[in-house]
């Protein structure tokens, strides 16, 4: 479906549902906002499911739009959200009914009645953005969560997915006047006192291999229990890996239960490895050179799947 046959789509419904991802980051929380926003401006009745896993410095693009619990739609988006294993519990039950699905993961799985998908964006903001600016005026009410969502999945612009596209669609967003500082100062420019114990643990404990060329970095539960960190101190970990000189291949893993890990496997624009292939053989996806999986065993069981994924993918 292109863009503006989804905005049509979305001009003809009311009591809309939108959907975001398990363990959410800024980009399905801030293209749901945004969304939900610009629906808003049109007289609709429009909310978010609420997501139990968020993060407080994403909630605040989505606490305004909240759905009561009583709330019944008539019609749901998912934004941003990949495959059904993306799908958080409350939001399961609509895997069936999801009537127009936006995302931008080359791994998407095609389901929902229409769906409105481009591999090519660095973000599945800028798809969203297209879609409000057919809907109507891009106020700052839709600009600010669309810049958050933009800018937290290119790493403020400096990930190798942004496009000249990235740049453009900043730029307009920038232009409405919304207070972008207190959106990067929040994403890339504040760390809690927990979160600095929990990288100094992840760098003091990484394990290299492939020569060097391949790092794992884990956290495991009682990593989080001995710092008494929450999920507000473990946002976005997985980043940490793509900055240490002469690695291509970062695995960050986090227990979330017992023999429970969570991969974020993040990769270098040379094309070694393809993040997105590896974790499809571990049961999840992504993108090419950013992506995840949860795989279940022992730290060092773990380590051995995801060895032999990364070896079964890597071109040279």
């Amino acid at each position: 479906m292109t863009i503006q046959e989804a905005a049509g789509l979305l001009r003809r419904q009311n009591n809309v549902l939108l959907l975001t991802h398990r363990r959410p980051d800024g980009d399905t929380v801030g293209c749901a906002a945004g969304l939900c926003a610009a629906l808003r401006q049109l007289g609709k009745t429009a909310f978010l499911l609420r997501n139990p896993d968020i993060t407080d410095s994403n909630e605040v693009y989505a606490a305004p739009y909240w759905a009561p619990e009583d709330f019944v739609p008539d019609f749901v988006v998912s934004v941003d959200i990949a495959a059904k294993s993306l799908f958080f519990p409350e939001a399961e039950v609509y895997f069936d009914k999801i009537d127009l699905a936006i995302d931008h993961h080359p791994s998407f799985g095609g389901f929902g009645k229409a769906c409105c998908a481009d591999p090519s964006r660095a973000a599945c903001g800028e798809i969203v953005y297209d879609i409000c600016r057919e809907l109507g005026e891009i106020t700052p009410a839709v600009a600010l969560p669309l810049y958050a969502a933009v800018a937290t999945d290119t790493g403020c612009f400096v990930y190798a997915n942004t496009t000249a596209n990235t740049h453009r669609v900043a730029a307009r967003l920038l232009e409405t006047g919304i207070d972008y500082f207190s959106v990067n100062k929040r994403h890339f420019r504040t760390k809690t006192r927990k979160r600095l114990a929990l990288e100094a643990a992840m760098l003091g404990e990484m394990e290299f291999f492939q020569e060097g060329r391949g790092v794992f970095m884990t956290v495991p539960l009682s990593l989080m229990e001995r710092i008494g960190a929450t999920e507000n101190d473990a946002e976005d970990l997985s980043a940490l890996a793509g900055i240490i000189e002469g690695v291509d291949c970062g695995a960050v893993l986090r227990e979330l239960r017992p023999g429970e890990w969570k991969l974020s496997l993040r990769t270098g624009a040379n094309g070694r490895v393809n993040a997105s292939r590896v974790c499809q053989r571990l049961g999840g996806g992504g993108h090419a050179m950013a992506a995840g999986a949860t795989v279940l065993g022992t730290l060092e069981q773990v380590k051995s799947q995801i060895l032999k994924a990364i070896e079964a993918e890597e071109r040279f």
